[in-house]
């Protein structure tokens, strides 16, 4: 990387498929819901998850659906405890080290590192906190010390990661901006950036490289 700028840089990372090989959504819903809802849930899905995979159907609106569902009613401390667990010893084998290596080349330079997810805090929090991370992500809701299935506020998602970005640091203070991601949900945050990276590849440049 370059040499470190005169003022800090801004590097935001997404972390389903940008810091790890893959979406971890799926793998946290198996882990932490009860078997019989697994099952129903499997049979109840299947339409909505073909929808999806043919695009019909939103992220936002299947991963809304499949929480609900699969979250609803279960105490707030055991889920907790179902993401301390994935975050130890789940999310560690999904990390892509390429992009590890490139975050924690950013930290070297001194830029500020943050990941911003719309991935759950329950698995994703624990994980960076691991890491010294600063974290922005779709949060449960909870209320009597029980899970309601639902968000609370929006998913971080498309423009819901830019405004939280914005809300969080006054962008005009860091010399450079740097954003990764790997979906259109991440577009908004990457339209934040001066070097915006899609899928390891630098956007809005001739002859775009991978990293």
């Amino acid at each position: 990387m370059d040499r470190p700028p005169e003022t800090p840089g801004l590097a935001l990372f997404d972390f389903d498929g940008t810091l790890t090989v893959r979406e971890t959504f799926a793998d946290f819903m198996r882990a932490a819901t009860p078997s019989w809802r697994r099952y129903l849930g499997g049979l109840w899905f299947g339409p909505m998850y073909a929808g999806y995979k043919a695009g019909w159907v939103s992220g936002s609106r299947i991963r809304a659906e499949v929480v609900r569902f699969g979250f609803r009613g279960l105490p707030a401390n055991a889920l907790r405890a179902a993401g301390g667990a994935f975050a130890r010893n789940v999310l560690p084998t999904r990390l892509d080290m390429r992009m590890m290596q490139r975050l924690d080349d950013h930290r070297r330079r001194g830029d500020v590192v943050a990941v911003v997810s719309g991935a759950l805090d329950v698995y994703l929090q624990p994980w960076c906190a691991q890491h010294g991370l600063p974290v922005i992500c779709s949060r449960l809701q909870v209320v009597d010390r029980l899970v309601t299935g639902r968000y609370e506020g929006a998913q971080c998602v498309g423009e819901e990661k830019a405004r939280r970005v914005r809300a969080a640091w006054d962008l005009s203070s860091f010399g450079e901006i740097h954003a990764y991601g790997d979906t259109a949900e991440d577009h908004a945050m990457l339209a934040l950036a001066h070097r915006a990276y899609f899928r390891g590849r630098l956007m809005g440049a001739a002859g775009a490289r991978t990293i």
